[in-house]
């Protein structure tokens, strides 16, 4: 018989059946699909039961499923990053139920938080002039430097490429830079490292080394507000380059290649054989006459080609076990338009970024590297090409490779040009570098303080440059010393700890938010440089290194803070400090301090505008602080020290003779360069934001600058030393505006405009007070000696000095006649004028992008303008004595040589100054995708590109876009065709 608690414990063992049998089958099963709304597949998203545990991340397809959901009313959210994220209400029912997301792209995460330097900030809270750009505005086509992804893009940004070379990089300026003889390049800091600013040996540019498709955005920090978190490194701003991570989900695979063509666009116009035949029948003598060849050689098209570039990238990209990771891998091989010039490039990066202890502890892990060939052609022969003589043969039977070349008796003429083909042919210069920069970033954040966590960042950056020279013994080019070999190798180690404590806080009792940061940093730059002998092509010693090692190293310590506080979210204040102590200066100067301070109100949060539907965003922005400068700076310049000579100043003891050294002045007191900034700003949006923009305006005062002064003769110096003396301000205005005037499901159409007004002028530049005192600079080809530019107190650095030139009724210039304009009845050197600057007045950035359906078009268009050029091309060839040389030769020169008929070299006439403005397309390019091309969610992109479409510009060289103003020799900015297709898995 079975017992009563037996009944009693059956009975409650069959009541737990029925409820777990009820509760079973009160679950039901969610599936469903998450698109774009365009229709393709969005893969790694999250999409979770709100209320629950359950989730689950969409696949190739964007096919998700979740499993056992109570019925019911629920709510269910999909977030991704690059996407709005989306709820949605649903009634589950028992059984099967279906649920399609249509996702928003975002006006991207970049857009509504930016990156600062050491940490982030929401976009509408910034007190500093700060301009994000996130890759979907990037520049497309061929892209070998990063820096060149954002040209025309941000207001107060000049970039300015240095030529066609493959791999070469560009001068980039913020606000016009600070300095005069210190760097004026930007501070770059990649995934939290600064970027070595060390030029390595055996790349046109340090920035080739990095692959610009790893990059995701680019943050320019522009005023001191925002910058001074940098300290000594920041007068001329930060570029902040934050690489692609991985993200949740499946694995992502994509592979892209873009190949392409480039053609020269414009060659220098000079004169033809047959023009030149004419003109030497004109002025020439008959032994001069005589020398004419007959071939008709155009040098220019001997020595370029049209060259072919593959760019090839693969990356993986997805979660493992819960680890976001991202790996890739990329090929880029890049001929230059000037013959033997090439450059290849592979790379590869891990980026890894787990969250450990309940996600309280985020590791960053980013690794990257590249090794680098290239083959430098010798950039000497593009002036040799505009030089040589077109009436002879490229080649002719000789011992100098039988290349032609011009003689004295039986060896090459040594004062004239060499053979622009031989001087390509007959020269091997190769270089190997190698880069490496990564780095650990620990993100805790504490539990026993709410809103406290600790960030520790360990970097490093190291590279090796090695490369050699070589010349045949029976080459022109090296005749003298019966060929030429040479070699280097340069390392270059640059090592990066920091830690900082960040306390994040709402006080909601006061609605008030703290946002405080506080840290110490320490830096180290070391520089190891072989130096090798110098060598004939047979191996024999010509020259030995006067020291076989030379190290140069260097370090800085900082403390840094800065707090954020914001009340009732309108009104923010900022304040930041930095203390860097340098080893570059002496123990009396070695820190400075540098401040800053900014506030923003958030007008339109006020009573007063809440009902303005219209008007998204109205804020207002002040700020001041001030930054520093030490890059560019010799390490040792406070101490001592002597120079060993060459091949003067020695001594001979019986057979042998010795160098001897020679004091170099020196400043103990030498300190930083500091730049003061005065910035206000307004940000405003208008339709929620489908019109937005900026508007800036900027003081910056340098002073401390670097300069040099005359000093007394006898002091066993030169006559001149490098100390702190010189002043600067710069002035500007910027406005940016985006815009989107169509925004339809199937139809877009985006537009940017940017626009900088600046003026700067050197305020000081003598220890005691000199209104005639000026440095001259601006060194110029075909007169020794010569500087056709000047710093002079009230004017623009690198200011044109010239001598005006007279013309006659025709309008023909006067040869050697000058403007007597200190009245004292001569017109000469002493009566040089200032003429305006090589610095743009105005720099202006379009872009504009349509979207219709799959299809893709974009464009972008520079503009800068109130800027001079000097033609040192026409001040060095144009000119009778250069075509009919008493040396014995005829040379090439331009073809509009009769519009001045200058007998002899009048390089310092203004004649030569010319209006630089010009109107540039970037670019022009249209894409397709093919959706679900390779499978669902699968998809195929191939886009055509154009860059270097058009110049407009009132100047008659190849290009108005000059580095320092000085046309001479500019290897030419190719027009290239692009060809793309990208593979997403």
């Amino acid at each position: 018989m079975m017992s009563k608690f037996t009944l009693r414990a059956a009975s409650i063992f069959g009541l737990l059946m029925v409820l777990m049998v009820s509760a079973y089958s009160q679950t039901s099963q969610l599936t469903g699909r998450v698109t774009t709304r365009g229709g393709e597949a969005v893969q790694g998203a999250t999409v979770r039961v709100l209320g629950s545990q359950s989730a689950a991340s969409t696949d190739q397809a964007g096919a998700y499923s979740i499993n056992s959901i109570a019925t019911g009313n629920r709510s269910v959210s999909v977030e991704i990053v690059g996407f709005e994220t989306m709820t949605k209400s649903i009634s589950i029912a028992a059984g099967a139920n279906n649920l399609d997301f249509q996702l928003t792209e975002s006006s991207s995460e970049l857009e509504e938080v930016v990156i600062i330097g050491y940490g982030s900030q929401r976009k509408d809270q910034l007190t500093g002039s700060v301009t994000a750009i996130g890759s979907k505005d990037f520049q497309s086509g061929v892209i070998t430097t990063p820096e060149q992804l954002i040209q025309g893009k941000a207001a107060g940004v000049q970039i300015t490429s240095s030529g066609g070379r493959p791999g070469s990089g560009s001068t980039v300026r913020i606000r016009a830079g600070a300095s005069l003889n210190a760097s004026n390049d930007p501070l770059y800091v990649i995934d939290g490292v600064p970027f070595s600013p060390t030029v390595v040996s055996g790349t046109a540019s340090p920035m080739s080394l990095i692959n610009p498709n790893d990059i995701e955005s680019f943050t320019v920090l522009k005023d001191a507000n925002a910058t001074a978190i940098y300290g000594s490194r920041a007068s001329n701003g930060v570029v902040l380059i934050t690489t692609k991570k991985g993200a949740s989900g499946a694995p992502r695979i994509n592979f892209s290649t873009v190949n392409s063509l480039s053609t020269i666009s414009k060659y220098y116009d000079v004169m033809s054989a047959d023009s030149l035949r004419s003109y030497v029948n004109t002025y020439g003598t008959p032994a001069q006459i005589a020398r004419l060849g007959e071939a008709n050689t155009d040098w220019q098209k001997e020595i370029y080609r049209t060259s072919f570039t593959t760019d090839n990238n693969l990356s993986i990209a997805g979660a493992y076990k819960g680890v976001p990771y991202r790996a890739s891998v990329g090929y880029l091989n890049q001929q230059g338009v000037l013959l033997r010039d090439v450059m290849d490039r592979t790379s590869a990066s891990l980026s890894v970024t787990p969250k450990f202890f309940d996600k309280s502890l985020k590791v960053d892990v980013n690794l990257k590297g590249s090794l680098q060939n290239a083959m430098f052609a010798n950039d000497g022969a593009i002036g040799a090409a505009m030089v040589f003589d077109p009436t002879q043969p490229v080649y002719q039977e000789n011992a100098y490779g039988n290349y032609f070349e011009y003689m004295q008796g039986d060896v090459p003429h040594p004062l004239a040009p060499r053979n622009p083909v031989a001087m390509l042919q007959l020269k091997d210069d190769n270089s190997k570098v190698a880069r490496s920069f990564g780095n650990v970033q620990l993100d805790y954040s504490m539990p026993f303080v709410s809103g406290l966590r600790a960030n520790l960042n360990l970097g490093y950056d190291v590279s090796r440059g090695k490369g050699n020279v070589f010349v045949p013994a029976f080459a022109a080019l090296e005749n003298s010393t019966q060929g030429l070999q040479t070699r280097y190798m340069n390392d270059y180690t640059n090592l990066v700890g920091e830690f900082y404590l960040n306390y994040n806080k709402h006080f909601s009792n006061i609605n008030g938010h703290l946002d405080a940061t506080a840290g110490y940093g320490y830096y180290d730059y070391k520089t190891l440089t072989r130096n090798y002998d110098r060598l004939r092509a047979d191996g024999s010693v010509l020259t030995e290194p006067v020291f076989p090692r030379d190290i140069q190293q260097n370090r800085l310590i900082s403390y840094f803070g800065r707090a954020t506080y914001t009340a009732n979210e309108k009104y923010i204040l900022s304040g930041t400090l930095r203390a860097d102590g340098s080893s570059r200066y002496s123990p009396e100067n070695r820190w400075g301090f540098f401040p800053s301070a900014g506030v923003t109100w958030r007008v339109n949060k006020e009573s007063f505008l809440e009902d303005v539907a219209t008007l998204s965003k109205l804020n207002l922005r002040l700020s001041y602080g001030v930054t520093g400068q030490q890059d560019g700076i010799a390490n040792y310049s406070y101490l001592p020290n002597y120079y060993i000579s060459v091949n003067e100043a020695q001594y001979q003891f019986s057979d042998e003779f010795y160098r001897t050294y020679t004091p170099i002045a020196y400043d103990s007191d030498l300190r930083w360069e500091s730049t003061a900034t005065y910035n206000a700003g307004i940000d405003f949006g208008i339709l929620g934001d489908r019109i937005d923009g900026s508007v800036d305006i900027y003081r910056k005062k340098t002073s401390d600058l670097l300069s040099t002064i005359p000093i007394p003769i006898g002091t066993n110096f030169s006559n001149f030393l490098l100390t702190n003396v010189g002043n600067m301000e710069n002035t500007g205005v910027e406005f940016n505006l985006n815009a989107i005037p169509v925004r339809r499901d199937d139809f877009s159409w985006n537009v940017n405009f940017n626009f900088t007004y600046n003026t700067n002028k050197v305020t000081n530049l003598t220890a005691v007070p000199d209104p005639n005192y000026f440095v001259e600079v601006g060194g110029i080809t075909g007169g020794t000696g010569q500087n056709v530019q000047a710093h002079v107190v009230g004017h623009t650095p690198f200011t044109y000095r010239l001598q005006q030139q007279v013309y006659d009724a025709d309008g023909r210039p006067l040869e050697g006649v000058y403007a007597d304009l200190n009245g004292d009845g001569v017109g000469n050197d002493a009566d040089r004028k200032l003429f305006g600057s090589p610095l743009p007045r105005y720099l202006l950035g379009f872009s504009t992008g349509i979207d219709y359906k799959n299809w893709t078009f974009s464009t972008v268009l520079r503009a800068n303008l109130g800027q001079r050029i000097y033609d040192n091309i026409g001040s060095n060839l144009g000119i009778k004595t250069n075509v009919l040389s008493p040396i014995g030769i005829i040379n090439n020169a331009p073809n509009n040589i009769t519009n001045s008929n200058f007998a002899t070299n009048r390089a310092l006439s203004d004649f030569y100054l010319h209006d630089g403005s010009f109107l540039r397309m970037d670019n022009i390019s249209v894409g397709y995708n093919f959706q679900d091309a390779l499978g669902q969610g699968r998809n195929i992109r191939v886009s055509g590109n154009v860059q270097n479409v058009f110049v407009l510009s009132g100047y008659h060289g190849i290009d108005p876009e000059v580095q320092k103003g000085i046309d001479n020799n500019l290897y030419p900015r190719p027009r290239t065709f692009v060809l793309g297709v990208n593979l997403d898995f």
